[in-house]
């Protein structure tokens, strides 16, 4: 009965009707700011990844405020949670379900989160305050009740966002590294256990300050390491490269069936598939990366909105398209096979997941290959682990107060035995569906609170045309 039910609400938050509320919300913010995306790609990308390699980026590299994280290390605490292994098997599930078409739609979609994500991390930095620790307190449970006036949809959020902590962003993550070790090195899974509670528990007892100093280490090492070792198999399958992008394009709007009769891709399939697979991977509309993005050392809301603009941007349309081009320009996707079994389950010749982008990677690397895609999923699952104890804490203290967090942490640190020991299939489903279900009161607080995302944009970018307000005092094109 209960997975039953919860196949009924996962296919409701997972399903068309909430993935056109997804897109049509970022749509929304896309069109009001005159696609600030596109229109200013050259002002955010310089005041976010280009300011880093500047000689006066000190305050965007680090901060001496002991009560807050410098933006870089927000930035890298909400990458741990969403450059995940959703990157590795989400993009090959797509792939193997949705068509290469999938691939089209997870860019739309990633295109026009890109401003949802805008949204929340600039309402995240104007609705923010200071708790009795003196430390900063933002997120969609904030902006619900302080510009909404509707505590009691706050809280529902917040218990959603706690659910969620412990299942997709604890359990499901611990059960990916355990299995990887096993498979991989033959390591026991409580040994693995042991090992993950005790690294996890170093870091997350520490706090965000703690939590940031190690994501803005580990967080670029396994993207560049995982970029680089992605360009070296499309490189080596360079003349295929073209044939990959004309498969995503031509299968993105293909009303035909493949093989004959009812076998095939529709785009319906492809859009649900690539959609619902970018929105998990970049987290865009749920309204988790804002927790992070509000405890940064910035000042002005739309310079942090900004680097929400550029966390959908490295997680979507970098890391998860080097993933399908990896895949695509290797060999080992074969699309007229896949398509024979569209809307039914895939035989076991056929790989999905981790095991595709695996052979991919197998195709030029060897089994070194196969090996590589296990130390990634690892430090994907573990960042993702460290990003979502942060969310979660926030999620608690919002409920019950800052004295239930050390009762959280420790909670949070024993479950991970739990989720590396136990088969979880259920648990999983059921805490995907009750992460999918915080962006319900997240795009309703959005876009009722779109005024004065616009508004503080026009009067942002206006300061910075008249040179009140720049950035190594560059004015805004």
């Amino acid at each position: 009965m209960i997975t039953n039910i919860n196949g009924i609400l996962n296919d409701f938050i997972w399903g068309p009707v909430m993935l056109v509320i997804f897109l049509a919300v970022g749509l929304m913010f896309t069109v009001r700011t005159k696609i600030f995306q596109i229109s200013h790609f050259k002002y955010w990308i310089d005041v976010t990844f280009l300011q880093l390699f500047k000689k006066d980026s000190a305050h965007v590299r680090k901060t001496d405020d002991k009560h807050a994280i410098s933006q870089f290390q927000s930035l890298c605490t909400a990458l741990a949670a969403t450059i995940g292994v959703g990157n590795i098997s989400g993009v090959a599930i797509a792939l193997a379900l949705g068509g290469p078409g999938a691939i089209f739609w997870m860019w739309l979609s990633a295109f026009l989160g890109m401003m949802t994500n805008y949204a929340e991390n600039t309402l995240g930095i104007k609705y923010r305050y200071k708790n009795e620790k003196g430390d900063w307190v933002g997120g969609a449970m904030i902006y619900i009740e302080k510009g909404l006036g509707w505590k009691w949809l706050a809280v529902i959020f917040s218990i959603f966002c706690v659910l969620a902590s412990f299942g997709i962003g604890n359990m499901s993550q611990g059960n990916e590294i355990a299995n990887g070790l096993y498979n991989s090195f033959a390591v026991p899974r409580w040994a693995t256990a042991l090992i993950v509670m005790l690294l996890a528990g170093l870091v997350i007892v520490g706090g965000i300050k703690r939590i940031a100093s190690v994501t803005e280490k580990l967080v670029p090492f396994m993207a560049i390491t995982y970029i680089l070792g992605s360009l070296v198999v499309i490189f080596a399958n360079a003349s295929a490269v073209p044939g990959a992008f004309g498969a995503i394009f031509g299968n993105a709007f293909r009303f035909s069936s493949v093989g004959g009769g009812l076998a095939g891709f529709t785009v319906m399939i492809a859009m649900r598939r690539g959609i619902s697979r970018g929105v998990f991977s970049n987290e865009a509309g749920l309204g988790s990366s804002v927790m992070v993005h509000s405890a940064s050392n910035v000042k002005e809301p739309v310079v942090q909105g900004m680097w929400g603009i550029f966390e959908v941007f490295a997680d979507t349309l970098v890391v998860c398209t080097l993933t399908a081009l990896t895949i695509l320009t290797s060999g080992v996707y074969d699309y007229t096979e896949y398509a024979k079994y569209v809307g039914t389950d895939l035989p076991e010749t056929l790989k999905s997941g981790v095991a595709l982008t695996s052979a991919a990677f197998e195709s030029v690397f060897g089994s070194l290959g196969g090996g590589f895609i296990s130390i990634a999923v690892m430090l994907f699952a573990f960042s993702t682990i460290l990003g979502w104890s942060y969310y979660g804490e926030r999620g608690i203290e919002y409920l019950f107060g800052l004295k239930a967090v050390p009762v959280y942490k420790l909670i949070f640190i024993l479950i991970i035995f739990i989720g590396c020991n136990a088969s979880l299939k259920l648990v999983v489903d059921i805490s995907d569906t009750f992460n999918g279900f915080m962006a319900l009161p997240n795009l309703i607080a959005v876009s009722l609170l779109s005024g004065q995302v616009i508004a503080m944009t026009k009067e942002y970018i206006a300061k910075v045309k008249t040179g009140k307000e720049s950035v190594n005092g560059e004015e805004l094109n």
